[in-house]
């Protein structure tokens, strides 16, 4: 069979990136890829298995695909999914031939000559410690932003979550090895570069440097090259003040926290055992807020968690008045394999987590209309990422994480890549709108 293949991503950026590795070990190998599973003798789903919802829509995508035109192809399950139910994966889909998990991407075109030389199913579920983090060959979907991961699985054991069962214990890359990689991006021409782990601030250097997160974060700030350094996700209880004060020392670094909180509820807190009291989350965001900076705080919340009380609910509101985040993702509780709180008392009737589900989003769109529109006559510098030809509007994104669409005069200019200040002339609860503030100077020249 032809080497071509075609890669579906389910997930956060995490995902994300890794499909990026996974495009760029392939076509370092040969293989082609193609813009449609039609023109594909290999068919990847890159998954994502956090929510039910999400795993589900996988299995969905493989089962409808294989009626339609699947004959001839090869199937692969690649990420969460894949490490979370490895051989059962070909029980309940036969027609799958290769199941593997994250660590095993460096792999896979071994895997694949397997494949190709008649095995009929092939598995790559270890955690290979050596083997988490980037390929040498990862493909850059975005030639100005690129993701870099630093730190990989989780040690926290939270009771709703699989990520410690889907991506291992934690690990992190030596010091050197992330400054290394990041200076070859910038020297590249990538101007943002985004740091990324399960818990991006858990990290510790593994080399004797023995950098912390703050320190790593800062360093990389310092790189020739670099316009935007961004950071996700962090974990409460490893997010110490060194890293605002990193924030407020260093320009590169942006003006955006996300500090997933899950609850407003001491109680709810300690049943999720997430390592730490409302009033600990607390002084986090007191830090945030105190800093010199005007940074951008968002944040995840799952509602209906087993034995969340209306109490308890009402707090998570509560929470969203006193900070007042810019943008939250939020959850309804999905239970998932192998967790503590899949066996707890009290779960939650479906009806009335979507009930809180949607007060709980009602809420907070209230909180972002009215902080959004504060920002009206301020002038933002934004990351051009696009352009929207019907609105004639480019689309940018400012240092605090908001996207904002605006005009711009030269309309046969391309104007991605570059960052330019514009001033906001109307805003919403997800995104702003606004005009480029010319004054002879605005753009900063993208690099190539």
């Amino acid at each position: 069979m032809d080497k071509t293949f075609y890669i579906e991503t389910f997930g956060c950026q995490m995902n994300a990136h890794d499909s990026e590795k996974v495009v760029g070990v392939l076509l370092e190998k040969g293989y082609r890829e193609v813009e449609t599973p039609q023109d594909a003798s290999y068919i990847f789903y890159n998954t994502c298995s956090i929510r039910d919802k999400a795993e589900q829509k996988v299995f969905h995508r493989l089962d409808t695909f294989k009626r339609e035109s699947g004959k001839g192809k090869v199937f692969g399950v690649l990420g969460c999914v894949a490490q979370q139910e490895g051989e059962k994966i070909f029980a309940r889909a036969p027609h799958v031939s290769l199941v593997a998990g994250s660590a095993s991407y460096s792999k896979l075109p071994q895997m694949l000559v397997r494949l190709e030389a008649g095995e009929k199913r092939v598995t790559g579920l270890k955690f290979d410690e050596q083997e988490a983090f980037e390929t040498p060959f990862a493909r850059r979907d975005n030639p100005y932003r690129a993701y870099l991961t630093i730190i990989e699985g989780c040690d926290k054991s939270c009771a709703y979550c699989v990520v410690p069962f889907t991506r291992g214990p934690e690990r992190s890359r030596t010091s050197h090895s992330v400054i290394a990689e990041a200076r070859q991006l910038a020297d590249s021409g990538y101007t943002e570069i985004q740091l990324l782990g399960q818990n991006v601030n858990s990290y510790r250097d593994p080399s004797p440097a023995a950098w912390d997160f703050a320190t790593l974060l800062a360093r990389v700030g310092e790189i020739p090259g670099l316009r935007r350094v961004r950071f996700t996700t962090s974990h409460p209880r490893d997010f110490v003040k060194d890293i605002i004060d990193a924030i407020d020392q260093t320009p590169t670094l942006c003006n955006h926290v996300h500090l997933p909180v899950q609850s407003g509820s001491t109680s709810v807190l300690a049943a999720m055992q997430r390592q730490y009291t409302l009033e600990e989350y607390m002084l986090r965001i007191d830090w945030i807020k105190k800093a010199r900076r005007n940074i951008a705080i968002t944040t995840d919340i799952i509602v209906g968690f087993p034995g969340e009380t209306e109490r308890d609910f009402a707090d998570t509101l509560n929470l969203l008045d006193t900070v007042e985040y810019d943008s939250l993702f939020n959850f309804k509780y999905s239970p998932r394999p192998n967790t503590a709180a899949r066996s707890m008392a009290d779960p939650i009737p479906e009806a009335e987590i979507a009930r809180r589900h949607v007060i709980l989003q009602e809420h907070q769109r209230a909180i972002q209309i009215r902080c959004s529109s504060l920002l009206v006559g301020a002038v933002e510098e934004v990351h051009v990422e696009g352009r929207n030809k019907a609105l004639n509007q480019w689309i940018g994104r400012t240092s605090t994480n908001r996207t904002l669409n605006f005009t711009h005069p030269e309309t046969d200019r391309d104007l991605v890549g570059t960052y330019l200040p514009v001033q906001v002339t109307r805003a919403g609860p997800n995104s702003l709108v606004g005009a480029a503030a010319l004054d002879g100077s605005e753009s900063i020249p993208r690099v190539v």
